[in-house]
C-alpha cells in the first residue's frame, strides 16, 4: 500500500494507493495527535486483518519532526522524497502547470508506487546523534548570521565611516564593537583617547597594545571623505542596532559552541570522529549531525561519499566522458568536510601528500582539497564500519605503496 503525504505547517494532504495505482482513500489530517490517530484508522480501515503481511510506504518531502518519528514508531516505511525530484516527477504527469496539495499527494503515492526502491528511507538515527544535529546545526546558523550581519555592518561603515574599516581588521572582535559602539561617528572616533583604546585593547587580550592603538588612533584622525551630519546620524544609529545584534550573536556562539561539545562527547561513536585527521568537537560534530548514526543508511564508502557531495559525477555521451563536481549538495556537511580537509593538511602527512599528488596531475586548490576530502570521508566510513580508531599508517599505505611502485 503507498501512502502521499503532502505536509504544510497544520495539516496534511493524503492519498492511499494500491499497486495498481487505484486510489483507495484521500482525506485532509490535521497535524499532530489527533491527525495521526485518523491516518491509523483509514489505513486500518483499508488493511483489515492483512497488517502483518502488508508493507505501507509513505512518501512525504521531509525526513525530520515529531510526524516522521510517529510514521516510523508506526512501522510504516517512510521515503524522504526531495522537492525537486517531486517537481520533475509531476511533470511527468501533466503540462499544464496544474498544482494542489490534493495533487501533490497522489503525485508523491505514484511515485513511491513505481520508484520506490529508488527512494532513500528515512534514517533511524538515534535520539543522541538527534541532539547532537539540533544544536550542530543551530550553532553553525548563528556562526553565519554573525557573518552576514558582520558584512552589513562593513558595507554601512564604508558608506559613511571607511576610516573605520582601516582602523579595524576584526570587524566582529570584542574590541572593535565596544569602540565603535562608544564612537559610531567619525567625530566621536577621532576623540577616542590612547587610554580608552588600550583599555579595549587590554580587555580582548590584544598583544602589542601600544602600537595597536596608536595606529588606530591614527586611522580614525586621518582626513577623509565625510556625508552629511543628518545621514551620519542616520547611519549611526543603524550602525549601533548592527553592534547590539552582533553583540548577542557572539555570546550565543560561545555558549552554544559548549552545548556542541557536551552533547558530542556523550556520543558512542565521538572518539573515533575525533580520532580522524582535522576533526575537532566542533567539526565532528557537525559531520556526525550530517550523516547520522543509522549504521544501515549507507551500504558503502561509495554511498556515503556520493551523499557527502565529494564524489565526482560522471557525463558521458558517445566518445566524451568528463567527470564533474556535485553541486547538488548537504551545504553544511560539504562546509564541515571540505573544513576537515584544510585543517588535515597540517595534521596528516599521507593528507599533505595526497593533497600533493592531485596538485602535481594539474588540480587547482579547490579541486584537489575536494579529492582530499572525499578520501578521508572513505576513511571515516572504513573506521565507522569496523569500530576502529583512525591509523595514520594504515589509511595511507596503499597511495604510498602506488607511489613507490
Amino acid at each position: 500500500m503507498f501512502v502521499g503525504d503532502d505536509w504544510a505547517e497544520d495539516h496534511h494532504d493524503v492519498e492511499v494507493m494500491d499497486g495498481s495505482g487505484r486510489r483507495l482513500a484521500k482525506a485532509r489530517l490535521p497535524e499532530g495527535v489527533t491527525g495521526m490517530a485518523r491516518l491509523h484508522a483509514m489505513i486500518g480501515e483499508l488493511t483489515g486483518d492483512d497488517t502483518d503481511t502488508l508493507e505501507v510506504l509513505v512518501g512525504i518531502e521531509t525526513d525530520r519532526g515529531p510526524w516522521i518519528r510517529a510514521l516510523v514508531a508506526a512501522g510504516y516505511t517512510v521515503l524522504a522524497v526531495n522537492p525537486l525530484q517531486a517537481a520533475r516527477f509531476r511533470d511527468r504527469l501533466g503540462v499544464s502547470g496544474a498544482k494542489s496539495d490534493a495533487g501533490d499527494a497522489h503525485v508523491l503515492a505514484d511515485m513511491v508506487r513505481t520508484h520506490g526502491h529508488e527512494l532513500r528511507p528515512v534514517a533511524g538515527d538515534s535520539p543522541e546523534a538527534e541532539a547532537v544535529k539540533v544544536v550542530a546545526r543551530t550553532h553553525k546558523t548563528l556562526i553565519w548570521e554573525r557573518t552576514r550581519h558582520t558584512q552589513r555592518l562593513r558595507h554601512a561603515l564604508r558608506d559613511y565611516f571607511p576610516a573605520a574599516l582601516i582602523a579595524f581588521t576584526d570587524l566582529d572582535a570584542a574590541d572593535t564593537l565596544e569602540l565603535l559602539g562608544k564612537a559610531p561617528t567619525p567625530a566621536r572616533a577621532a576623540r577616542l583617547t590612547i587610554a580608552q583604546i588600550s583599555a579595549a585593547l587590554t580587555r580582548a587580550r590584544r598583544k602589542d597594545i601600544a602600537g595597536k592603538a596608536a595606529g588606530i588612533q591614527a586611522a580614525l584622525r586621518a582626513e577623509h571623505l565625510a556625508q552629511p551630519d543628518v545621514v551620519v546620524a542616520a547611519y549611526a544609529a543603524s550602525v549601533q542596532a548592527l553592534l547590539a545584534v552582533l553583540t548577542v550573536l557572539d555570546a550565543q556562539v560561545k555558549t552554544l559552541q559548549g552545548q556542541v561539545e557536551a552533547y558530542f562527547g556523550q556520543h558512542p561513536a565521538a572518539e573515533i570522529i575525533l580520532s580522524q585527521p582535522g576533526l575537532g568537537s566542533v567539526l565532528g560534530a557537525r559531520v556526525l549531525a550530517e550523516f547520522g548514526d543509522d549504521s544501515h543508511r549507507y551500504t558503502s564508502a561509495k554511498a556515503r561519499k556520493n551523499y557527502a557531495g565529494t564524489s565526482p559525477i560522471t557525463r558521458a555521451s558517445g566518445k566524451k566522458k568528463v567527470a564533474l563536481a556535485r553541486f547538488v549538495h548537504n551545504d553544511r556537511l560539504i562546509d564541515a568536510l571540505m573544513s576537515q580537509a584544510q585543517s588535515a593538511l597540517l595534521h596528516s602527512p599521507g593528507a599533505r601528500a595526497y593533497y600533493d599528488r592531485q596538485k602535481a596531475r594539474g588540480a587547482g586548490h579547490n579541486a584537489a582539497l575536494r579529492q582530499l576530502a572525499n578520501r578521508l570521508v572513505g576513511l571515516l566510513h572504513g573506521c565507522l564500519t569496523n569500530g576502529t580508531l583512525y591509523d595514520e599508517r594504515t589509511a595511507w599505505s596503499h597511495h604510498a605503496e602506488n607511489v613507490a611502485a
